[in-house]
């Protein structure tokens, strides 16, 4: 088989396994009325979705870290499996307690389909490529933001809700099959150590601190149970720095931080993370609790941040051999800023058409800057650290959405609807001016960095 050809079967395994994980989020969360109206157990809904993100979050670093020690293709086809594994057991459900089971299984494959894809591309593409396989990459995400609620509308509405599970059965076959066949590894014989302590200490600093994060969500002040848990996941996460120092084969090598490449994109990936989730979940709220327009309006509006987003990462790959990356990344953010001011300025008379102008900002800012962060990571180590790189760059990613949601949500009052919810919401929008110009300034210390091949090591 020719390199060329390789090279298409491996982009068409990565885009099928992106797909999976993108339109997952948007998919359940359409048909979950209908499944709760089934299954029953409505005081377990939000678990259905937070305990995915909860083992997607602690399972990516770990399969970047595996997929170091036992190659890309191994971990890629164990986590496709776990994760179709955890697709089946979810369709067949037959109460909502499964059904939260099911997802932790789901969720620990979805690990791996968000971080070893991303690893695969670092090592089969040049610096340039990997700009442009990334702009393919975000055109997924944009579609599937699009596709989801419509094909979960449509699936739960014409066939069953059961389907939006089971259809990812073939989607992932194909997956293997296109990866199987076309990415060869060198893989060095010897044997490996699994850090399985800093593994049970990351699961636990994580498990507390998101559920403590819930718990403050929930109920909007400080419980004694939150501080113990808060507590539990602040101990826990010093006993696993401690491990991971002394660690033969650490889980998150902290050797990466003191690589300014992969410190300065992880940071800036966490504050962007957390002016994402924002703007996904408060520009809709504006458009139906302030404006007073109904769902699909509110859907219309975020519509432009999906299309541009996939052009601001095409842009990516198309400047990276022309612009120094620093450059690039401060233009993304520049745009970010433009974009969270415009929101600061919405009224209740602001037009559909301005909101859909301020979110095609965003989307341009987004593309370019989450797409420029990603290529310089796997361009800052070599193959024996990509995975582990790139598990940690989503991990503060993932982390920044998560403690986004948790926190801006503070700031919001059981009114939901009127002055009260634009007064609050206004406060949510000043914070992200803030992120957004921290996140320049932390960006900037990019400037001076030039695209460059850092490594050259390709297992096609």
């Amino acid at each position: 088989m020719k390199r060329e050809t390789k090279q298409n079967y491996v982009v068409a395994a990565l885009l099928i396994a992106t797909f999976l994980t993108a339109i997952e989020g948007t998919i359940v969360s359409t048909a979950m009325p209908k499944i709760v109206d089934d299954l029953g157990g409505s005081h377990l809904y939000t678990w259905v979705i937070s305990v995915y993100l909860l083992a997607t979050v602690i399972s990516t670093p770990i399969f970047g870290k595996m997929a170091d020690l036992y190659g890309r293709k191994r971990m890629f086809t164990i986590g496709v499996i776990i994760f179709l594994v955890g697709s089946t057991l979810s369709g067949v459900s037959q109460n909502m307690h499964q059904l939260v089971v099911y997802r932790i299984i789901q969720g620990i494959g979805a690990g791996a389909l968000a971080t070893i894809p991303m690893t695969i591309i670092g090592d089969v593409f040049t610096f340039e490529m990997r700009a442009k396989i990334q702009g393919l990459i975000s055109s997924v995400w944009g579609i599937s933001g699009i596709l989801g609620p419509l094909v979960g509308g449509f699936i739960v509405d014409s066939i069953s809700w059961h389907w939006i599970f089971f259809m990812n059965l073939p989607f992932g076959v194909i997956s293997l099959i296109l990866i199987g066949t076309s990415l060869h590894e060198q893989i060095e014989k010897k044997k490996r150590t699994i850090d399985y302590a800093g593994i049970f200490t990351f699961a636990a600093s994580m498990t507390s601190f998101l559920y403590a994060l819930n718990l403050w969500k929930e109920e909007r002040q400080l419980t004694s149970g939150m501080v113990i848990m808060f507590g539990i996941a602040f101990i826990s996460l010093v006993f696993f720095i401690w491990i991971e120092s002394k660690g033969k084969e650490p889980m998150l090598p902290l050797s990466l931080f003191k690589n300014r490449l992969i410190v300065v994109s992880n940071v800036a990936g966490f504050l962007i993370g957390f002016i994402l989730i924002a703007v996904t979940f408060y520009i809709p709220l504006w458009v139906q609790g302030v404006t007073g327009l109904n769902a699909t309006l509110s859907g219309i509006a975020m519509l432009p941040q999906s299309l541009t987003w996939p052009l601001g990462a095409m842009l990516v790959g198309k400047w990276t051999n022309k612009i120094e990356v620093g450059r690039i990344a401060l233009i993304g953010m520049v745009f970010i800023i433009l974009g969270s001011i415009g929101m600061s300025l919405f009224q209740s008379s602001t037009s559909l058409l301005w909101m859909m102008l301020i979110t095609a900002i965003l989307g341009i800012g987004f593309g370019l800057s989450t797409t420029l962060f990603t290529v310089v990571v796997q361009s800052a180590v070599g193959w024996n650290m990509r995975g582990a790189a790139m598990g940690s760059n989503n991990l503060f990613r993932t982390l920044g959405q998560t403690i986004g949601i948790a926190v801006s949500g503070l700031w919001l009052s059981d009114q939901l609807q009127g002055a009260e919810l634009a007064a609050n919401l206004h406060q949510v929008f000043l914070l992200l001016i803030v992120l957004a110009g921290i996140a320049f300034a932390v960006t900037a210390m990019l400037l001076g960095e030039k695209g460059r091949e850092l490594s050259t090591d390709r297992p096609l």
